[in-house]
């Protein structure tokens, strides 16, 4: 173990997501049981720059494993993507005497770090906290099977009405960028078709699939649109298409937004957590810095900063076959 390390800072930036408070508490019990001092940091890069730190004890971490959100606030933070910036948060790291940093995160708060290593040569380790599941090195970020979790019971409520009124609903989920969340809470809840970014299905292979879905015998339907889905410029946008071209449904939206980012984390996402805080403490103490801490073939290893951030997380190609199978 490093002798140079006798002090780590911890912190939140980004995007909220389940599980973050689990890692808190996971890095802070870390330091406690090898003797390390533990600080975290309130409201990501702008509290590192401005010095608003708190001392993190196994004891005052206490009673938040169950908790969603994080309790060192999140705050996004133009200040720090200039050099000046991040020299004010070098500076307030150096005289409260922290020698290592663990940020837990995405891509945002990853590039950050990576920055601050590079420039001040400081110790920095990841550990991903996002619902999208789209950072690379890692099956699962933080959160994301909360967020899974959520988004299926939401669905399963909608259903109930769904078929009470013969209507098809557009449930539109969080995914920018990729379709992780809806392909998988799609083929869960039952959905009658599953929009992402990854795969252009076209609106006339939308009114297909419907039309058959109808044909069979099916009086409602759910179909689960990513936010980030190219066929339409919005959600409403595919409900006036098929309202046109299809008066036999009654067609709603709903869109799940921000619900999906809270509530508590499940058992999975705090035994994560539990077991990334870890990784991310002793690989700091073993002298390591500039990875981030991932799960792979369900063990905790490491993958170099650069290639999280430039990386991309790729879609389950085997769960998009057994989609198109289950809508049949």
């Amino acid at each position: 173990m490093s002798k140079n390390i006798k002090k780590i800072a911890v912190m939140t930036s980004g995007g909220d997501a389940p599980g973050m408070n689990a890692a808190i508490r996971s890095v802070a019990r870390t330091c406690a049981y090898y003797n390390i001092e533990c600080v975290g940091i309130y409201r990501g890069y702008e509290g590192m720059i401005e010095g608003d730190f708190i001392e993190l004890t196994a004891r005052n971490v206490k009673g938040i494993i169950n908790k969603g959100g994080t309790v060192l606030k999140s705050a996004r933070s133009k200040e720090f993507r200039t050099k000046e910036g991040r020299q004010k948060a070098y500076d307030a790291l150096k005289a409260a005497n922290v020698d290592a940093l663990v940020t837990i995160g995405g891509d945002g708060t990853f590039t950050g770090a990576l920055i601050f290593n590079q420039e001040f040569n400081f110790p920095v380790m990841g550990i991903p906290g996002t619902i999208d599941n789209d950072i690379f090195g890692t099956s699962h970020t933080l959160g994301y099977d909360t967020a899974l979790n959520t988004v299926v019971e939401a669905i399963d409520k909608i259903r109930d009405t769904a078929s009470s009124h013969n209507r098809l609903f557009f449930v539109e989920v969080m995914g920018r960028d990729v379709g992780h969340i809806a392909l998988n809470v799609g083929v869960g809840a039952g959905a009658e078709e599953i929009l992402i970014p990854e795969e252009d299905l076209g609106l006339d292979r939308l009114l297909e699939s419907l039309r058959r879905s109808k044909k069979s015998g099916k009086s409602s339907s759910i179909v689960v649109v990513a936010e980030g889905d190219k066929i339409g410029k919005n959600v409403f946008e595919l409900k006036d298409y098929v309202e046109e071209n299809m008066t036999e449904y009654e067609v709603r939206v709903s869109v799940l937004g921000h619900m999906q980012r809270g509530g508590s984390p499940s058992c999975f996402d705090r035994v994560l957590a539990s077991r990334m805080g870890v990784k991310a403490v002793e690989s700091l103490l073993e002298g390591k810095s500039n990875y981030m801490v991932g799960l792979l073939n369900d063990k905790i290893d490491l993958t170099p900063l650069e290639q999280a951030v430039k990386g991309k997380s790729k879609i389950n190609e085997e769960l998009i076959r057994v989609s198109d199978i289950m809508t049949t």
